[in-house]
């Protein structure tokens, strides 16, 4: 049998499976991600000729598929946010962009520097690729389509925060990346090159690139057909196309893609936010981007079978624990501090970033660009943290949402007024 047939048969079959997995597992402690990685480590557990999975990955394959499904799901989470864009309504997942995410980076760094031996270009690397929340997996977590009812505060927050620090965490890579590099090349302007260029330009960049995008888009799709004769656009696949176009034109201007997709589609669904035509294009980008998880999902399960975690130490595993149950959850309430919500809520936010998809391709972008002589233990930390983020998240975040919603809905019918008593 020809492995190639044999390879799309079972990807067909998985991404088959989603018209109905996600709804039989809806009512279930089960996730549907937790379904795909152990149902790609019992494929590659069989005798099958199936290709290798390296466990060490740093191909150019890894590097641009993890990084198109990234961009599919940030554009996906951007057109079901439906917050005006102000500093009341975003504070929460700004502080988490920033506070929160600065914490977790310097946090992670100093265990994998202190504890794990790593170098210090090593250390900000771990702590750079794993302290994004993945807007990839976190769809248990997130707000529903933009057709669905209004967004609660932790959904918001944790969506919001998903499409924002996929991008924010990349100047942190190339800290990393610069600082490897210099310490090979003894280059003494590594720093002022790193604030303006990585730091400043590029995240400047990719957000008034995205918004121009964005605002030029909305003004085609939503503004000219009404007083031209303009033709109506009626396809879903336009914001596959939106996507690559804003993704490509950031990149090729050295921005950072990844924010300038998230700010064009946040730009896109705030103009005429009642349009049907922003549920069909949310829903087609959902569908790839559900195709592409399924197919990376088996892919990491693979991995796992051939040797992903095969340095581990118990210490990796301990610093990786450390961070999802400690760092995350402390830095998350403290980048919230003095913000008016309920205890419960901030908990939950703090303790839901899940890590995923994002991560493998910041690491394997990172071991692109420069040698690390950490990478062995940097993939089977973060390959680690990811499978327990995974399990752990996948298992608790439906129950968790759950119940915060019917504590809110019983909160909202308290304060609701009685009908006066007839006379």
């Amino acid at each position: 049998m020809s492995t190639y047939i044999l390879v799309i048969t079972l990807v067909g079959l998985a991404a088959l499976s989603m018209a109905w997995v996600p709804a039989l597992l809806k009512r279930t402690a089960i996730s549907y991600p937790i379904l795909f990685l152990l149902l790609g480590m019992l494929i590659y557990l069989l005798p099958a000729e199936l290709p290798i999975p390296d466990p060490i990955w740093q191909e150019n394959y890894v590097v641009h598929l993890t990084e198109l499904s990234v961009i599919i799901s940030l554009m996906g989470t951007g057109l079901k946010i439906r917050r005006k864009v102000n500093w009341r309504n975003w504070q929460v997942p700004l502080r988490l962009v920033s506070i929160t995410m600065v914490l977790c980076i310097a946090g992670l760094a100093l265990l994998g520097w202190g504890v794990l031996g790593m170098t210090a270009a090593a250390a900000i690397l771990l702590g750079a690729v794993l302290a994004p929340t993945d807007p990839v997996l976190a769809e248990q977590v997130q707000v529903g389509p933009p057709n669905e009812e209004e967004e609660d505060d932790v959904r918001f927050s944790l969506t919001a925060e998903a499409g924002l620090n996929d991008g924010m965490a990349f100047p942190f890579t190339w800290l990393a990346v610069v600082l490897a590099i210099a310490a090979s090349a003894t280059d003494s302007e590594w720093l002022s090159n790193w604030l303006l260029r990585d730091l400043l330009y590029r995240i400047v960049s990719g957000v008034v690139i995205g918004f121009l995008i964005g605002r030029g888009l909305a003004y085609l799709i939503f503004q000219l057909p009404k007083f031209t004769r303009f033709p109506k656009a009626e396809e879903g696949f336009l914001a596959l196309s939106a996507t690559l176009v804003i993704y490509g034109v950031t990149e090729m201007a050295h921005g950072y893609g990844f924010i300038a997709v998230f700010v064009g589609a946040i730009t896109l669904s705030s103009c005429e936010p009642e349009h049907e035509y922003h549920t069909e294009m949310h829903d087609f980008v959902n569908q790839v981007e559900h195709i592409l998880m399924v197919i990376l999902l088996m892919l990491f399960g693979g991995s796992l079978v051939f040797g992903l975690l095969d340095n581990l130490t118990w210490q990796g595993a301990a610093v990786g624990l450390v961070f999802l149950f400690i760092i995350r959850p402390v830095a998350g309430l403290l980048g919230m501090l003095g913000i008016t919500m309920p205890l419960r809520e901030k908990m939950a936010i703090s303790f839901f970033g899940i890590r995923g998809i994002g991560s493998f391709f910041y690491l394997s972008f990172a071991l692109d660009k420069v040698t690390f002589a950490d990478a062995d233990q940097l993939w089977s930390v973060v390959g680690f943290i990811v499978t327990v983020s995974i399990v752990l998240h996948g298992i608790t975040a439906t129950k968790s949402m759950g119940y915060l919603d019917s504590l809110r809905n019983r909160g909202n019918q308290k304060r609701m007024p009685r009908k006066e008593e007839k006379v």
